[in-house]
């Protein structure tokens, strides 16, 4: 495939590389570093699907550039969410595809799975309360990650005590506490607990480098071409 990276942080260089060792073609990079080029260098002609990976800031602009180019595009940058119906509606306006996960690891992703299936059982059970923690490197620029939002968000569609989230220890019954730790070049470490007086149950993943993130990523481009709409990691690994 003709690929377009967009960001060439470590993730970006990561997926040059994995893409190169795969057979794919990087046709260009997008970054600060290289003002010279623009994602409207580019169309459906010259690239098959683009892969986002950059700044909160410049993640929504970005995503609504590719579309608006007509390029299919796999997003990965987290914090912007609150504006992502408005990417969803031009996916759907201009007949484009976006695939956007806020964790490429399929081993993050039958986490997810397995989180939401353990708090559709632990909510009929009383006398657990729930928290998440996560821990990721000091470089790390949102805060809690969009790992541990989708996890907590989970959560609250199955908690009918929990309403909302709080980013940092709270005794209120109807918040779910988020625990978010910077520390050294952890790569990401995500922990559901449930705790009672008697007992308590974790639900961990703990990532040892980002090649789970890239070859997810890197799927995800493969999976892409030919759709139209907005997908998941849910739809690519049928979960």
């Amino acid at each position: 495939m003709k690929l377009l990276l967009i960001g060439y942080g470590k993730m970006g260089q990561a997926i040059e590389a994995q893409a190169i060792a795969r057979g794919h073609q990087i046709v260009g990079l997008v970054d600060p570093s290289r003002p010279e080029t623009r994602i409207t260098d580019f169309d459906a002609s010259s690239v098959d699907v683009a892969i986002e990976f950059t700044h909160p800031d410049a993640a929504f602009a970005n995503v609504m550039a590719c579309l608006n180019q007509g390029l299919p595009v796999v997003c990965g940058s987290t914090g912007w969410l609150h504006h992502f119906a408005e990417a969803k509606a031009l996916a759907q306006q201009t007949g484009g595809a976006l695939f956007y996960a806020s964790n490429y690891s399929v081993g993050v992703n039958l986490f997810f799975h397995f989180n939401e299936y353990i708090a559709a059982k632990m909510h009929q059970f009383g006398g657990y309360d729930v928290q998440v923690r996560e821990i990721h490197h000091t470089q790390k620029v949102d805060q809690p990650s969009g790992t541990a939002l989708t996890a907590a968000e989970a959560i609250l569609r199955h908690f009918p005590t929990k309403n909302t989230w709080r980013n940092e220890p709270t005794q209120a019954p109807n918040e779910l506490a988020i625990l978010s730790e910077r520390t050294g070049q952890v790569v990401g470490t995500h922990i559901v607990t449930y705790s009672s007086e008697a007992d308590s149950i974790e639900l961990k993943h703990e990532a040892h480098s980002r090649d789970g993130f890239v070859q997810g990523a890197l799927l995800a481009a493969e999976w892409l071409p030919g759709r139209r709409g907005v997908f998941g990691m849910k739809e690519l690994l049928g979960l």
